[in-house]
């Protein structure tokens, strides 16, 4: 049947094999890294084939879905907090959906009717980050030359989901807030309208962090994975100055154990409800602290940058707050071509 070989038009070190179903099907495998491996696979299916035993090999070396996903949550999302959180949630509910069946067994129907029968509890959105999920796992499943084909999850529509409305406080809403809070919740507060940090990202800073020289706060673990400089103003520098430091632990905000705080839902929803706050959460101050910078006339750009997006466009869904951004645009545009003409005198008509 042949010996197995490595692919030269990539660079790939992994070992495949080829050979012939019963059928006349050709059929190529990637089988991993390991030549022998590679071998004792070949041989394996010729002598089934020779013993009329294929088809009992071949439903042997099917992978069943719950065992795949544990493998692509220990393997692709291992190092991705904030990836790895969302998928954990999506693979529990899409292996309690496929349990029992093979990878190459589900089929478009099937996805089609899981998704129909998830929307009988949750919304279209959350039925769309299920799908996005299994989307993900086809792909690594490819990849790793567990799954042969086409991803099933391609050929099924995704629902159309509804514009939710950006909240963000204003102004006077940021000053109620900031009054109502714990003396412990308040510089959590300060720095989250003032920078845009996420929850995470707050509650993972340490001290050697802060660059109280530079005005900078150097984010390591971030949800793009990449380090990110935050600056900032003398609000956050002097209410970080305020916190005081525990003698046995690195992290800004923490328990008197020393353990890093991790919820503060309780106190959060207090200080709403004191405020008068409703249909509110804690990252919507990222939401604040991006509208109130663009509507501050702040560059989308700059903002971008502040708060960490990984594109332009995830930042333009605050564009329609700048003030006449369109019309300072167009301004620049004019005055760079220079096709603007002088204002004309103009005789006053006594009455």
């Amino acid at each position: 049947m042949g010996k197995p070989f490595q692919r030269k038009d990539r660079n790939d070190k992994d070992w495949y094999i080829s050979y012939y179903e019963p059928g006349g099907k050709r059929i190529k495998r990637r089988v991993g890294p390991s030549k022998k491996l590679a071998e004792a696979a070949l041989s394996k299916i010729e002598v089934a084939i020779a013993e009329g035993r294929y088809l009992e090999v071949k439903n042997q070396d099917k992978i069943l879905f719950e065992y795949f996903a544990d493998e692509y949550l220990r393997i692709h999302c291992l190092n991705q907090r904030s990836y790895r959180s969302f998928h954990l949630i999506h693979a529990k509910i899409l292996k309690g959906a496929f349990k029992g069946k093979a990878l190459d067994e589900i089929k478009v129907l099937d996805i089609d009717k899981f998704k129909n029968n998830r929307l009988q509890k949750v919304s279209p959105a959350m039925v769309n980050r299920s799908l996005a999920c299994l989307k993900s796992m086809f792909n690594r499943a490819i990849a790793w030359g567990k799954y042969e084909g086409v991803n099933p999850v391609t050929r099924v529509g995704m629902f159309k989901e509804k514009t939710i409305r950006l909240r963000y406080l204003e102004k006077e809403e940021i000053l109620r807030l900031v009054d109502n809070c714990s003396k412990a919740l308040k510089p959590v507060v300060i720095l989250a309208v003032n920078t845009g940090m996420r929850h995470g990202e707050i509650f993972n800073l340490k001290w050697h962090d802060v660059d109280f020289k530079r005005d900078v706060i150097c984010l390591l673990e971030t949800k793009s994975g990449e380090k990110r400089e935050v600056p900032m103003n003398e609000v956050v520098k002097n209410e970080l100055i305020k916190v005081r430091k525990h003698p046995k632990s690195p992290y800004i905000f923490c328990h008197p154990n020393g353990e890093r705080v991790k919820d503060i839902r309780k106190s959060f929803w207090t200080a709403l409800k004191k405020s008068d706050i409703k249909d509110f959460r804690f990252h919507n101050l990222r939401h604040t602290a991006a509208s109130q910078l663009v509507m501050a006339g702040v560059d989308l750009n700059t903002v971008r940058e502040i708060l960490g997006h990984n594109t332009i466009e995830m930042t333009l869904r605050y564009a329609h707050l700048s003030p006449n951004h369109k019309k300072r645009a167009v301004d620049v545009l004019g005055e760079s071509i220079g096709l603007q003409e002088a204002p004309k005198s103009v005789d006053l008509v006594p009455i």
